[in-house]
């Protein structure tokens, strides 16, 4: 499972593992957690990287609509696992 360190606006960091990644409508989506296993909270997050960035720049989906819409499809990608929000 791979880890990242998602860095918030005033410098906070958070480790976050990924469980699963997707792409729809061309926008590159991950869902992560803040523990390798187990319950946790996670995160969808959205790449927001240039093409030829060296970087991944991730932003948090906020949008509830957005937000309903991406938990439906991880829940398909992830069966075995209850999202819950």
């Amino acid at each position: 499972m791979e880890k990242i360190t998602f860095e918030g606006e005033a410098g906070e960091k958070l480790d976050l593992y990924v469980m699963e990644s997707t792409r729809l409508a061309g926008v590159d989506y991950i869902l992560a957690a803040d523990v390798p296993t187990g319950d946790g909270d996670c995160y969808i997050l959205a790449d927001r990287s240039e093409a030829d960035s060296e970087e991944a720049v991730y932003e948090m989906i906020e949008d509830e609509n957005m937000l309903d819409y991406l938990v439906s499809v991880f829940a398909e990608l992830l069966d075995d696992v209850d999202l819950e929000y």
